[in-house]
Parts: structure tokens; sequence; C-alpha cells
């Protein structure tokens, strides 16, 4: 069980898989049908924007190429990759691969990061894995031929995503706050011109699509990737991507409450077993001397950034 003083933390970095799991219930409710790519734009490029603005800091040196690493893998090839498995597989099933990301998080700390594997996390992954599949796979059919494939890719970058940011840390002085700006302006733009090329021109957009992408790019989007980034900062990379289920939990639970649809007995039961894999999944490693310990995850360190990753000015990267 994580420790006391580390529980308010992992609250608050839950909250950005938690506000990811209504984007589905959003997305198919109130915005345009069949512009994925679009609506990654509108998610990314505004929010990443704003908190540009609010930051009020650049990248210097190194950290253009690294936020622009990052921003592809965590933004750019995430969101769309995402939804191009979405579109593509039946059932959910986008959702039962994607579900694997823990396990390649838990490898590539290994590689990266210098955290041996541990069959307890493993064992975890799995189970996790599993859960995730009894709540969401609910339709039959096969493997799509490029959907399942993008539902793997989408999961290894994003874990990569997880473990470089993990690994490269921040600048001196720099907090989250203009860390989550940098990676989704890159991302964003690195959206944009496929979404053209693809999707032509905007669609017209009512009150309602509009309200749906303010959402989207304000709530699930800035707030949520400033959480989720501040948490990789000062968590383990893994404890962060085992949070990573609440995602797919909460859908399921918005559908039955705002959609309605049903949970059957089945569904429940892989809901509890993903919720106790994500709990599990918040010990954190102990460290092992000789062993390369994660970048920046001092609380003592980081706790002085965190306080004034709102405050404008006061922030410098």
């Amino acid at each position: 069980m994580p420790s006391a003083g580390r529980t308010p933390l992992i609250a608050l970095t839950a909250l950005a898989p938690v506000s990811w799991g209504t984007t589905y219930a959003v997305t198919t409710e109130f915005l345009p049908p069949d512009r994925p790519l679009f609506t990654g734009l509108a998610r990314a490029l505004p929010a990443g924007l704003l908190l540009l603005a609010l930051a009020r800091v650049l990248p210097r040196g190194a950290w253009w190429w690294k936020a622009a690493v990052l921003g592809a893998l965590n933004i750019g090839a995430f969101f769309p990759l995402l939804f191009l498995s979405a579109y593509r597989l039946p059932g959910g099933m986008a959702a039962v691969v994607g579900s694997v990301g823990p396990l390649f998080v838990v490898g590539l700390s290994a590689l990266l990061l210098g955290q041996r594997p541990t069959t307890r996390a493993v064992l975890t992954g799995v189970v996790a894995a599993f859960g995730v599949s009894l709540v969401v796979l609910k339709a039959a059919g096969g493997l799509d031929a490029l959907g399942a494939p993008a539902a793997l890719a989408s999961a290894a970058s994003m874990s990569t995503g997880t473990v470089l940011t993990k690994r490269w840390g921040r600048p001196e002085g720099v907090g989250p706050l203009a860390l989550t700006g940098w990676q989704l302006t890159a991302g964003g733009l690195l959206i944009a011109p496929v979404a053209l090329l693809v999707e032509g021109a905007p669609p017209a957009l009512d009150g309602a699509a509009v309200g749906g992408y303010l959402y989207l790019a304000l709530a699930n989007t800035a707030v949520a990737y400033w959480l989720w980034f501040r948490g990789i900062g000062r968590l383990s990379a893994t404890q962060v991507t085992f949070l990573g289920p609440l995602s797919p939990l909460t859908a399921a639970v918005v559908g039955w409450a705002a959609l309605g649809e049903t949970l059957t007995p089945v569904q429940l039961a892989g809901m509890a077993l993903a919720f106790g894999a994500t709990v599990a999944g918040q010990r954190a490693p102990r460290a092992k001397t000789g062993t390369a310990l994660e970048p920046f995850s001092s609380p003592s360190r980081n706790s002085r950034k965190d306080s004034m990753d709102l405050t404008g000015p006061g922030l410098r990267r």
C-alpha cells in the first residue's frame, strides 16, 4: 500500500485517467462523428498554448528536441494511434490491447531507469489487463490488421513517453506546468498537418460541439496532463502507469450512469480485479544498492516547484 504521505499525490494523479475515461462519452454525444484527428488536434494544441501562456517559459538547449520527442510520444503519435485503433477494433478491443501499457513500462523501466522487474509488478500488470478485458470486451470479432498494431503502438508510445519523462526529469527551476505545455504544443503541431491532409478542413460546430471541445481541451487535456506529468515527476513510472486502468473503468461507469448501458456481473468482477491491480501497483519500488535511481524523484526537490506551478511569472524552467 502507498504511504499516507503519498496518498493525496496518487489521488490527484489518478484524476487524469479518470478524466480520460469520459472522453468516449463526450465524443459520441457532443462532437462531430468520424473526426478523430481533428479531435486530437483540438484537445492538444489549444491546451498546450494555454499552458505556455501561463508558464511564460520556453525550452532551452537540448530541451527543444527532448520536448519534441516527448510531445510526439505522449501526444502527437499517441492520439492518432489511439483513435485509429478505437475506430477499427470491435467492442473495446482497443482498450484491452492498450491495457498492456503497464507491462511495457515495467520493461522500459528496467532498461532506462535501472529498476529491476519484479514478479509482483508483472503479475499486477497481467491482472490489470485481464480485469480491463472483462469490463470492456463485449463483441466478438477478428483482430483488424491495422487496428491491433495501432493499439499496441499507442500503448508503447505512451509508455515510452512516460519512462523518458521520468528519466529526463525537468530542467532546473522548471515545473510540470511548462513541461506539459511544451509537450501538448509539440504534439498538437505534429497532428495538425496530418489532420488537414487526412480529414480536410475543420467541421462546422454547433454549441454542443464547442462545449465538448472546450471540456476536452481544458479539463480533459490541460489539467489532466498537468496532473499526469506532475505525478510522473514525484512517483515512480510504474506507480503512475498502473493508474491507467482507471480510464476504461471510468468509461464503463459513465456509460452505465449517463448513457443507459448495463454492467453485467462479469464486468463488475473485472472492475474489481482492475481496481485491485491499480491499488497494488501503487507500492513504490524498493531502491537497491547499485541500482540507477530515477532522476528528479525527490519530493523535497520538486515540492517547491510544484507549489509555483500556477503562478505564471514565478515559474521558470
